[in-house]
């Protein structure tokens, strides 16, 4: 009896697949016919993940991102959401990493990956916990400094535009944001993270 459970929701390749079904010697097809009976999920080629009645482990989507594109973190809007600091619902997971950006859909909706430079990536960058699974994210300082990089449009002169961007854009608790740790965000701008005049001004706001 095969023993997909013990996974307990971490993406594995076919290889650790195998591993669960030492006497079959064509995995490849016991895999088609394991994702057929919808007991394993596809995430992309060679990449599964076992599906939620295969054991008492939900799926953690902080962990598919991170295995489904490596080096990477969950960070921006996605980040914010975790940490309950923006209302608004994210559809897309999105993460930083190093590697070339890329979008991919998967059976759990869209994972979006921006491309940062290796000298800022692992700046403010944490582990967080969900229902036991520990994932690799942003704090919510690196989180913002990455969105604000990364969003169009986004360049804020003066401390009032900063205030409205934070709180009518973002609809971030202002004293919340408050309690952020402004050294994080001046680590992520030593490190040549980008629109530096635009973070520091949010940074004179704390």
């Amino acid at each position: 009896m095969d023993n997909l459970s013990s996974l307990r929701g971490v993406p594995v390749t076919t290889s650790s697949i195998a591993m669960l079904f030492p006497g079959v010697k064509a995995i490849n097809n016991k895999v088609s016919a394991l994702c057929a009976q919808g007991r394993l999920i596809r995430l992309k080629k060679g990449l599964f993940v076992a599906a939620p009645q295969e054991g008492d482990q939900p799926i953690c989507l902080g962990l598919v991102a991170n295995h489904l594109y490596s080096p990477s973190f969950v960070s921006m809007h996605s980040a914010l959401r975790f940490y309950g600091l923006i209302p608004e619902a994210v559809h897309t997971i999105q993460s930083m990493t190093i590697s070339h950006p890329r979008l991919f859909e998967t059976p759990f909706g869209f994972f979006s990956y921006v491309g940062v430079a290796p000298e800022v990536f692992h700046v403010g960058v944490t582990q967080a916990n969900r229902n036991g699974v520990t994932f690799v994210i942003a704090t919510p300082e690196r989180a913002l400094c990455d969105l604000v990089a990364n969003q169009s449009g986004v360049n804020l002169r003066y401390k009032g535009e900063a205030v409205q961007y934070i709180t009518d854009n973002l609809r971030i608790d202002y004293e919340t944001f408050l309690e952020m740790d402004p050294n994080i965000m001046e680590a992520y701008i030593r490190a040549g993270g980008k629109k530096a005049s635009s973070l520091n001004t949010i940074i004179s706001l704390l």
